[in-house]
Protein backbone atom coordinates (compact mmCIF):
# COMPACT_ATOMS: atom_id res chain seq x y z
CA UNK A 1 0.00 0.00 0.00
CA UNK A 2 1.14 3.39 -0.90
CA UNK A 3 0.80 6.92 -0.34
CA UNK A 4 0.02 9.40 -2.66
CA UNK A 5 2.40 12.56 -2.55
CA UNK A 6 1.02 16.23 -2.75
CA UNK A 7 3.42 16.22 -5.72
CA UNK A 8 0.85 13.57 -8.16
CA UNK A 9 -1.88 14.48 -5.99
CA UNK A 10 -3.37 17.22 -8.05
CA UNK A 11 -2.90 15.19 -11.46
CA UNK A 12 -4.89 12.35 -9.57
CA UNK A 13 -7.34 15.19 -9.02
CA UNK A 14 -7.25 16.66 -12.22
CA UNK A 15 -8.10 13.01 -14.12
CA UNK A 16 -11.01 12.16 -11.54
CA UNK A 17 -12.40 15.42 -12.12
CA UNK A 18 -12.25 15.47 -15.89
CA UNK A 19 -13.55 11.16 -15.64
CA UNK A 20 -16.35 12.52 -13.32
CA UNK A 21 -17.32 15.27 -15.95
CA UNK A 22 -17.58 12.77 -18.61
CA UNK A 23 -19.60 10.46 -16.96
CA UNK A 24 -21.59 12.69 -15.15
CA UNK A 25 -22.60 14.30 -18.62
CA UNK A 26 -24.03 10.73 -19.72
CA UNK A 27 -26.87 10.90 -16.54
CA UNK A 28 -25.43 8.82 -14.51
CA UNK A 29 -25.19 9.94 -10.68
CA UNK A 30 -22.86 8.87 -7.88
CA UNK A 31 -23.61 6.25 -5.49
CA UNK A 32 -20.88 5.96 -2.06
CA UNK A 33 -20.09 2.74 -0.78
CA UNK A 34 -18.75 0.92 2.68
CA UNK A 35 -15.26 -0.30 2.29
CA UNK A 36 -16.02 -3.64 4.23
CA UNK A 37 -18.76 -6.11 2.86
CA UNK A 38 -19.93 -9.43 4.05
CA UNK A 39 -17.61 -11.81 2.71
CA UNK A 40 -20.24 -13.76 0.74
CA UNK A 41 -21.31 -11.13 -0.91
CA UNK A 42 -17.91 -11.43 -2.94
CA UNK A 43 -17.91 -15.18 -2.66
CA UNK A 44 -21.30 -15.68 -4.41
CA UNK A 45 -20.87 -12.56 -6.97
CA UNK A 46 -17.11 -12.77 -8.45
CA UNK A 47 -16.90 -16.89 -7.74
CA UNK A 48 -15.51 -18.98 -5.83
CA UNK A 49 -12.77 -20.32 -7.87
CA UNK A 50 -11.17 -16.69 -8.78
CA UNK A 51 -8.14 -15.82 -7.93
CA UNK A 52 -9.48 -12.46 -6.01
CA UNK A 53 -11.64 -15.50 -3.53
CA UNK A 54 -8.75 -17.86 -3.63
CA UNK A 55 -6.16 -15.61 -3.03
CA UNK A 56 -6.16 -12.06 -3.12
CA UNK A 57 -9.03 -10.60 -0.81
CA UNK A 58 -8.29 -9.25 2.93
CA UNK A 59 -10.57 -11.23 5.03
CA UNK A 60 -11.63 -11.56 8.83
CA UNK A 61 -13.88 -12.02 11.64
CA UNK A 62 -14.90 -9.39 13.85
CA UNK A 63 -15.71 -9.31 17.58
CA UNK A 64 -19.21 -11.10 16.57
CA UNK A 65 -17.24 -13.68 14.19
CA UNK A 66 -19.04 -12.34 11.30
CA UNK A 67 -16.63 -12.90 8.02
CA UNK A 68 -15.64 -9.15 6.49
CA UNK A 69 -13.90 -8.64 3.49
CA UNK A 70 -12.29 -5.50 2.08
CA UNK A 71 -13.73 -4.71 -0.90
CA UNK A 72 -11.74 -6.22 -3.54
CA UNK A 73 -13.96 -4.46 -6.71
CA UNK A 74 -16.90 -2.35 -6.50
CA UNK A 75 -19.68 -4.25 -9.06
CA UNK A 76 -21.28 -6.43 -6.48
CA UNK A 77 -21.27 -3.86 -3.68
CA UNK A 78 -23.16 -1.61 -6.27
CA UNK A 79 -25.54 -4.52 -6.90
CA UNK A 80 -26.10 -5.20 -2.96
CA UNK A 81 -26.63 -1.81 -2.41
CA UNK A 82 -29.44 -1.21 -5.56
CA UNK A 83 -31.00 -4.38 -3.75
CA UNK A 84 -30.92 -3.44 -0.03
CA UNK A 85 -32.39 0.20 -0.87
CA UNK A 86 -34.95 -0.58 -3.02
CA UNK A 87 -33.39 1.45 -6.14
CA UNK A 88 -33.83 -1.83 -8.26
CA UNK A 89 -37.57 -2.28 -8.59
CA UNK A 90 -39.27 -1.11 -11.47
CA UNK A 91 -36.47 1.28 -12.06
CA UNK A 92 -33.39 1.64 -14.03
CA UNK A 93 -30.20 3.13 -12.71
CA UNK A 94 -26.81 4.69 -13.87
CA UNK A 95 -24.55 4.56 -11.36
CA UNK A 96 -20.92 5.53 -10.63
CA UNK A 97 -18.60 4.74 -7.80
CA UNK A 98 -14.97 5.56 -7.03
CA UNK A 99 -12.21 5.09 -4.26
CA UNK A 100 -9.74 2.33 -2.79
CA UNK A 101 -10.20 -1.55 -3.15
CA UNK A 102 -7.80 -4.23 -1.65
CA UNK A 103 -6.35 -7.41 -2.95
CA UNK A 104 -3.58 -8.41 -1.47
CA UNK A 105 -1.23 -9.00 -4.68
CA UNK A 106 2.47 -9.09 -5.23
CA UNK A 107 3.33 -5.69 -5.19
CA UNK A 108 5.05 -3.74 -8.50
CA UNK A 109 4.45 -0.80 -10.48
CA UNK A 110 0.75 -0.12 -11.32
CA UNK A 111 -0.62 -2.73 -8.86
CA UNK A 112 -0.45 -2.14 -5.21
CA UNK A 113 -2.44 -4.11 -2.36
CA UNK A 114 -4.48 -0.82 -2.03
CA UNK A 115 -5.74 0.56 -5.45
CA UNK A 116 -8.04 3.06 -6.40
CA UNK A 117 -11.02 2.55 -9.20
CA UNK A 118 -13.66 4.44 -11.29
CA UNK A 119 -16.41 2.45 -11.38
CA UNK A 120 -19.91 2.84 -13.58
CA UNK A 121 -22.40 0.54 -14.14
CA UNK A 122 -25.90 0.73 -15.73
CA UNK A 123 -28.49 -1.65 -13.88
CA UNK A 124 -31.32 -2.49 -15.73
CA UNK A 125 -30.79 -1.80 -19.35
CA UNK A 126 -30.33 -5.13 -21.69
CA UNK A 127 -29.92 -3.74 -24.83
CA UNK A 128 -26.51 -3.37 -27.16
CA UNK A 129 -26.84 0.14 -26.95
CA UNK A 130 -26.13 0.72 -23.36
CA UNK A 131 -22.82 -1.49 -23.67
CA UNK A 132 -21.36 0.60 -26.50
CA UNK A 133 -22.82 3.78 -24.77
CA UNK A 134 -19.97 2.84 -21.81
CA UNK A 135 -17.40 2.15 -24.40
CA UNK A 136 -17.93 5.01 -26.30
CA UNK A 137 -17.96 7.13 -23.49
CA UNK A 138 -14.26 5.70 -22.36
CA UNK A 139 -12.84 6.74 -25.72
CA UNK A 140 -14.72 10.39 -25.31
CA UNK A 141 -12.30 10.15 -21.94
CA UNK A 142 -9.03 9.40 -23.71
CA UNK A 143 -9.23 12.08 -26.56
CA UNK A 144 -9.80 14.55 -23.51
CA UNK A 145 -7.00 13.73 -22.10
CA UNK A 146 -4.85 13.31 -25.06
CA UNK A 147 -4.44 9.35 -24.94
CA UNK A 148 -3.61 7.61 -27.46
CA UNK A 149 -1.78 4.73 -26.73
CA UNK A 150 -4.96 2.58 -25.94
CA UNK A 151 -6.52 -0.44 -28.26
CA UNK A 152 -10.07 -2.12 -27.55
CA UNK A 153 -10.83 -5.03 -27.42
CA UNK A 154 -14.27 -6.71 -27.02
CA UNK A 155 -15.67 -10.56 -26.95
CA UNK A 156 -19.13 -12.07 -26.08
CA UNK A 157 -19.47 -14.89 -23.70
CA UNK A 158 -23.19 -15.54 -24.90
CA UNK A 159 -26.09 -16.68 -22.27
CA UNK A 160 -25.73 -19.77 -19.53
CA UNK A 161 -26.64 -22.59 -21.78
CA UNK A 162 -24.14 -21.19 -24.39
CA UNK A 163 -21.76 -21.02 -22.62
CA UNK A 164 -22.13 -24.64 -20.66
CA UNK A 165 -22.01 -26.23 -24.43
CA UNK A 166 -18.73 -23.98 -24.75
CA UNK A 167 -17.62 -25.53 -21.06
CA UNK A 168 -17.98 -29.17 -22.38
CA UNK A 169 -15.97 -28.22 -25.36
CA UNK A 170 -13.57 -26.56 -22.93
CA UNK A 171 -12.97 -29.49 -20.64
CA UNK A 172 -12.74 -32.17 -23.62
CA UNK A 173 -9.86 -29.68 -25.14
CA UNK A 174 -8.10 -29.16 -21.89
CA UNK A 175 -8.79 -32.78 -21.03
CA UNK A 176 -6.57 -33.99 -23.64
CA UNK A 177 -3.33 -32.08 -23.13
CA UNK A 178 -3.81 -32.39 -19.40
CA UNK A 179 -0.40 -33.42 -18.57
CA UNK A 180 0.92 -30.26 -19.49
CA UNK A 181 -1.37 -28.12 -17.38
CA UNK A 182 0.02 -26.33 -14.13
CA UNK A 183 -1.79 -27.03 -11.02
CA UNK A 184 -4.13 -23.93 -11.16
CA UNK A 185 -5.36 -25.09 -14.20
CA UNK A 186 -6.03 -28.62 -13.52
CA UNK A 187 -7.81 -27.72 -9.95
CA UNK A 188 -10.18 -25.10 -12.46
CA UNK A 189 -10.61 -27.91 -15.08
CA UNK A 190 -13.05 -29.20 -12.89
CA UNK A 191 -14.53 -26.63 -11.40
CA UNK A 192 -14.70 -23.70 -14.28
CA UNK A 193 -12.65 -24.11 -17.40
CA UNK A 194 -13.03 -20.49 -18.78
CA UNK A 195 -10.78 -19.21 -15.92
CA UNK A 196 -7.80 -21.34 -17.74
CA UNK A 197 -8.35 -19.34 -20.60
CA UNK A 198 -7.51 -16.52 -18.14
CA UNK A 199 -3.83 -18.29 -16.84
CA UNK A 200 -1.16 -15.47 -16.79
CA UNK A 201 1.83 -18.84 -16.87
CA UNK A 202 3.85 -18.13 -20.01
CA UNK A 203 3.51 -21.84 -20.24
CA UNK A 204 0.42 -22.16 -20.82
CA UNK A 205 -0.24 -20.12 -23.75
CA UNK A 206 -0.07 -21.98 -26.54
CA UNK A 207 -2.54 -24.36 -25.10
CA UNK A 208 -5.04 -21.42 -24.84
CA UNK A 209 -4.04 -20.32 -28.00
CA UNK A 210 -5.67 -23.26 -29.83
CA UNK A 211 -8.64 -23.91 -27.27
CA UNK A 212 -11.94 -23.61 -28.92
CA UNK A 213 -13.10 -20.07 -29.36
CA UNK A 214 -16.75 -18.89 -27.35
CA UNK A 215 -17.76 -17.04 -30.53
CA UNK A 216 -18.10 -20.34 -31.89
CA UNK A 217 -20.77 -21.31 -29.39
CA UNK A 218 -22.85 -18.66 -28.68
CA UNK A 219 -26.49 -18.89 -29.32
CA UNK A 220 -28.34 -16.31 -31.75
CA UNK A 221 -29.72 -13.58 -29.27
CA UNK A 222 -26.20 -13.18 -27.89
CA UNK A 223 -24.46 -13.63 -31.39
CA UNK A 224 -27.04 -10.65 -32.33
CA UNK A 225 -26.14 -8.70 -29.44
CA UNK A 226 -22.87 -8.70 -30.14
CA UNK A 227 -23.09 -7.53 -33.94
CA UNK A 228 -25.29 -4.69 -33.11
CA UNK A 229 -22.59 -3.66 -30.50
CA UNK A 230 -19.76 -4.06 -33.46
CA UNK A 231 -22.56 -2.01 -35.48
CA UNK A 232 -23.11 0.75 -32.63
CA UNK A 233 -19.00 1.23 -32.42
CA UNK A 234 -18.36 1.29 -36.07
CA UNK A 235 -21.31 4.19 -36.14
CA UNK A 236 -19.23 5.87 -33.44
CA UNK A 237 -15.68 5.71 -35.35
CA UNK A 238 -14.37 3.58 -32.15
CA UNK A 239 -12.02 1.17 -33.64
CA UNK A 240 -12.56 -2.57 -32.10
CA UNK A 241 -10.35 -5.45 -32.43
CA UNK A 242 -12.17 -9.01 -31.35
CA UNK A 243 -10.18 -11.10 -28.43
CA UNK A 244 -12.02 -13.98 -28.03
CA UNK A 245 -9.78 -15.30 -25.70
CA UNK A 246 -11.24 -12.29 -23.36
CA UNK A 247 -13.01 -13.92 -20.65
CA UNK A 248 -12.37 -11.53 -17.48
CA UNK A 249 -11.41 -12.57 -14.23
CA UNK A 250 -15.05 -12.66 -12.38
CA UNK A 251 -17.96 -15.44 -12.81
CA UNK A 252 -20.74 -12.94 -12.87
CA UNK A 253 -19.81 -11.85 -16.73
CA UNK A 254 -22.52 -12.34 -19.39
CA UNK A 255 -22.31 -11.67 -23.08
CA UNK A 256 -20.25 -8.34 -23.74
CA UNK A 257 -16.70 -8.15 -22.12
CA UNK A 258 -14.18 -5.50 -23.20
CA UNK A 259 -10.73 -3.94 -22.20
CA UNK A 260 -9.27 -1.07 -23.26
CA UNK A 261 -5.75 -2.36 -23.19
CA UNK A 262 -2.17 0.12 -23.57
CA UNK A 263 1.34 -1.19 -24.71
CA UNK A 264 3.21 1.88 -22.59
CA UNK A 265 3.11 0.07 -19.15
CA UNK A 266 4.89 -3.15 -19.74
CA UNK A 267 2.74 -6.16 -18.21
CA UNK A 268 -0.11 -4.02 -16.69
CA UNK A 269 -1.49 -3.18 -19.99
CA UNK A 270 -5.44 -3.41 -18.97
CA UNK A 271 -6.57 -0.25 -17.95
CA UNK A 272 -10.34 0.05 -18.02
CA UNK A 273 -12.13 -3.07 -18.51
CA UNK A 274 -15.76 -4.08 -18.16
CA UNK A 275 -18.86 -6.41 -19.33
CA UNK A 276 -21.96 -7.52 -18.96
CA UNK A 277 -23.61 -8.74 -15.98
CA UNK A 278 -27.08 -9.60 -16.63
CA UNK A 279 -27.35 -12.37 -13.81
CA UNK A 280 -26.40 -11.05 -10.82
CA UNK A 281 -28.62 -9.24 -9.14
CA UNK A 282 -31.02 -12.55 -8.99
CA UNK A 283 -27.76 -14.46 -8.02
CA UNK A 284 -27.81 -12.00 -5.09
CA UNK A 285 -31.50 -12.45 -4.39
CA UNK A 286 -32.88 -9.29 -6.09
CA UNK A 287 -35.42 -9.55 -9.16
CA UNK A 288 -33.92 -10.40 -12.49
CA UNK A 289 -32.08 -7.31 -14.13
CA UNK A 290 -29.50 -6.86 -16.94
CA UNK A 291 -26.55 -5.04 -16.23
CA UNK A 292 -23.63 -3.59 -17.65
CA UNK A 293 -20.40 -1.76 -16.25
CA UNK A 294 -17.03 -0.84 -16.26
CA UNK A 295 -13.92 0.00 -13.65
CA UNK A 296 -10.93 1.85 -14.97
CA UNK A 297 -7.93 1.68 -12.53
CA UNK A 298 -6.88 5.50 -10.94
CA UNK A 299 -2.60 4.36 -10.25
CA UNK A 300 -3.10 2.71 -14.24
CA UNK A 301 -4.34 5.74 -15.82
CA UNK A 302 -2.18 8.13 -13.57
CA UNK A 303 1.15 5.97 -15.19
CA UNK A 304 -0.34 6.35 -18.57
CA UNK A 305 -1.07 9.89 -18.18
CA UNK A 306 2.78 10.30 -17.67
CA UNK A 307 3.64 7.66 -19.91
CA UNK A 308 2.26 9.58 -22.74
CA UNK A 309 3.74 12.64 -21.49
CA UNK A 310 0.91 14.82 -20.90
CA UNK A 311 0.65 16.99 -17.87
CA UNK A 312 -1.90 18.53 -15.73
CA UNK A 313 -2.91 21.78 -15.45
CA UNK A 314 -0.83 23.88 -13.16
CA UNK A 315 -2.24 23.57 -9.87
CA UNK A 316 -1.00 26.13 -7.43
CA UNK A 317 -1.84 29.52 -5.50
CA UNK A 318 -3.25 32.66 -6.89
CA UNK A 319 -1.59 35.39 -5.06
CA UNK A 320 0.63 35.17 -2.39
CA UNK A 321 0.40 37.48 0.37
CA UNK A 322 3.79 38.98 1.45
CA UNK A 323 3.37 40.64 4.50
CA UNK A 324 6.00 42.41 6.31
CA UNK A 325 5.91 43.33 9.97
CA UNK A 326 3.06 42.76 12.71
CA UNK A 327 0.85 45.06 11.47
CA UNK A 328 1.30 43.83 7.72
CA UNK A 329 -0.07 40.63 8.51
CA UNK A 330 -3.19 41.34 10.48
CA UNK A 331 -4.01 43.32 6.99
CA UNK A 332 -3.03 40.42 4.94
CA UNK A 333 -5.28 38.15 7.16
CA UNK A 334 -8.31 40.37 6.87
CA UNK A 335 -7.64 41.16 2.86
CA UNK A 336 -7.16 37.18 2.16
CA UNK A 337 -10.25 36.62 3.72
CA UNK A 338 -12.07 39.08 1.72
CA UNK A 339 -10.74 37.75 -1.49
CA UNK A 340 -12.09 34.70 -0.60
CA UNK A 341 -15.16 36.25 0.20
CA UNK A 342 -15.81 38.07 -3.08
CA UNK A 343 -13.47 36.58 -5.96
CA UNK A 344 -15.06 33.31 -7.10
CA UNK A 345 -12.78 30.30 -6.60
CA UNK A 346 -9.60 32.15 -6.36
CA UNK A 347 -7.22 30.66 -4.37
CA UNK A 348 -5.02 32.48 -2.05
CA UNK A 349 -2.13 32.25 0.48
CA UNK A 350 -1.13 34.16 3.29
CA UNK A 351 2.13 33.66 4.64
CA UNK A 352 2.94 32.16 7.73
CA UNK A 353 6.14 31.68 10.17
CA UNK A 354 7.47 34.85 9.58
CA UNK A 355 10.79 35.81 7.46
CA UNK A 356 12.33 38.12 5.77
CA UNK A 357 10.81 40.34 2.54
CA UNK A 358 13.23 38.33 0.74
CA UNK A 359 12.58 34.68 2.21
CA UNK A 360 8.86 35.41 1.98
CA UNK A 361 9.14 36.54 -2.03
CA UNK A 362 11.16 32.97 -2.63
CA UNK A 363 8.16 31.08 -1.01
CA UNK A 364 5.38 32.95 -2.84
CA UNK A 365 7.28 31.98 -6.23
CA UNK A 366 7.23 28.21 -4.42
CA UNK A 367 3.96 28.28 -4.55
CA UNK A 368 3.48 28.62 -8.34
CA UNK A 369 1.64 31.95 -7.52
CA UNK A 370 0.84 34.07 -10.36
CA UNK A 371 0.66 37.04 -8.53
CA UNK A 372 2.70 38.45 -5.05
CA UNK A 373 0.57 41.03 -2.94
CA UNK A 374 3.35 42.75 -0.71
CA UNK A 375 2.11 44.94 2.30
CA UNK A 376 4.73 46.64 4.58
CA UNK A 377 4.50 49.54 6.57
CA UNK A 378 4.39 52.19 3.50
CA UNK A 379 1.35 50.13 1.83
CA UNK A 380 -0.84 50.08 5.18
CA UNK A 381 -0.06 53.90 5.08
CA UNK A 382 -1.04 54.36 1.52
CA UNK A 383 -4.42 52.02 1.86
CA UNK A 384 -2.83 49.90 -1.25
CA UNK A 385 -1.04 46.76 -2.00
CA UNK A 386 2.06 46.18 -3.62
CA UNK A 387 0.63 43.74 -7.15
CA UNK A 388 3.96 41.86 -8.39
CA UNK A 389 3.67 38.97 -11.30
CA UNK A 390 5.58 35.96 -10.63
CA UNK A 391 4.99 34.23 -13.62
CA UNK A 392 5.03 36.94 -16.71
CA UNK A 393 6.90 40.44 -17.85
CA UNK A 394 4.51 42.99 -16.74
CA UNK A 395 5.55 45.56 -14.40
CA UNK A 396 4.88 45.76 -10.29
CA UNK A 397 2.25 47.98 -9.86
CA UNK A 398 0.40 49.74 -6.78
CA UNK A 399 -3.64 48.74 -6.00
CA UNK A 400 -6.02 50.43 -4.19
CA UNK A 401 -7.36 48.42 -1.44
CA UNK A 402 -10.94 49.12 -2.44
CA UNK A 403 -9.96 47.90 -5.76
CA UNK A 404 -7.63 44.86 -5.60
CA UNK A 405 -10.96 42.20 -5.62
CA UNK A 406 -11.79 43.68 -9.06
CA UNK A 407 -8.24 43.97 -10.32
CA UNK A 408 -7.68 40.25 -9.36
CA UNK A 409 -10.67 39.41 -10.89
CA UNK A 410 -9.93 40.89 -13.87
CA UNK A 411 -5.96 39.35 -13.92
CA UNK A 412 -7.21 35.68 -12.88
CA UNK A 413 -9.91 35.61 -15.32
CA UNK A 414 -12.24 35.07 -12.66
CA UNK A 415 -15.81 36.74 -11.18
CA UNK A 416 -16.42 38.95 -8.29
CA UNK A 417 -19.08 37.53 -6.14
CA UNK A 418 -22.51 39.30 -5.91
Amino acid sequence: MNDILPDVSGTWRYLESVVRDIVQSYGYDEIRLPLLEHTELFRRSIGEVTDIVEKEMYTFADRNGESLTLRPEATASVVRAGITNGLLHNQRQKLWTSGPMFRYEKPQKGRYRQFHQFDVEALGFDGPDVDAELIIMCARMWRTLGLSRLTLEINSLGTADSRARYRKALVEYFSGVKSRLDEDSIRRLGQNPLRILDSKNPDMQDIVATAPVMLDFLDQDSAEHFQALKGLLEVAGVAYTINPRLVRGLDYYNRTVFEWVTDALGSQGAVCSGGRYDGLVEKLGGRPTPAVGWAMGIERLVALFAACGAEAPAAGTDVYFVAVGDSALVQAFALAEDLRDRVTGIRVEANLGGGSFKSQLKRADKSNAAYALILGEQEIADQCVGLKPLRSTEDQSSIAVDALAETLAGRLGKTVAG
